[in-house]
Parts: structure tokens; sequence; C-alpha cells
């Protein structure tokens, strides 16, 4: 497992049967500007079970001044912009968590 210092969760709630297209808007619009600014992913994926249409990603960071400058620099990017007039009417509702690791001893070696 990669380490980093804290998480950036994110939650998307997409209108229903809005999934696919905020996907490939997503894949052809953000990602090109997020793999630059952000780095890769650690995950992305949608719900399936639970609340439905929903879209979950997770960033990783040393720090939240690593954070702050990476999302700084993504929103400055003006192709940025245009994700998001693309994509506004597809997004219900979005919610940003910082998570950090918990370091279980039980876990020390484990792969």
């Amino acid at each position: 497992m990669q380490h980093h210092a804290i998480v950036d969760h994110r939650i998307y709630t997409i209108k229903p049967r809005g999934m696919a297209e905020f996907l490939a808007v997503f894949d052809r619009l953000a990602m090109p500007i997020l793999l630059q600014h952000l780095g890769r992913p650690l995950a992305f994926y949608t719900s399936s079970i639970g609340p439905l249409n929903q879209v979950v990603h997770l960033w990783g960071y040393e720090n939240l001044t690593d954070y702050e400058q990476r999302s700084l620099a993504r929103d400055s990017d003006p192709a940025f912009a245009d994700y998001l007039q693309a994509s506004a009417h597809l997004v219900i509702a979005q919610e940003n968590r910082i998570i950090k690791p918990v370091q279980f001893d039980s876990l020390a070696g484990l792969k």
C-alpha cells in the first residue's frame, strides 16, 4: 500500500441516468488536468449498493500544503473551467473529506 499523509476523499452524486455521460466528460476533460496537477488517483469507484449514482475518488498528498498547492494549480488551469461547465448539469452534490491513515501494529508486514 502506498503511503500518503492525507487523502482527499471525494464523493460526487450524479443525476439519475447521467452516470455514463458524467464519466465520459470526466475522462475526456477532467482526467488529463487532474493527472497533470494531482498525479494518479489512489482509487476511482462508482456505487452499486447503497446510495446510487455516486462516484468516489481518492487522491493522496504528502501534507495539507501539498494538497493546497496542487488543488490551486488544478483550479487555476483554464481548461478545468471547461470540465466544470460541461459537467455542471450532471452533478447534484459533492462531498470532500480529508482523511488520514491509521497505522495498526497488527497490519504491519501484511501485504
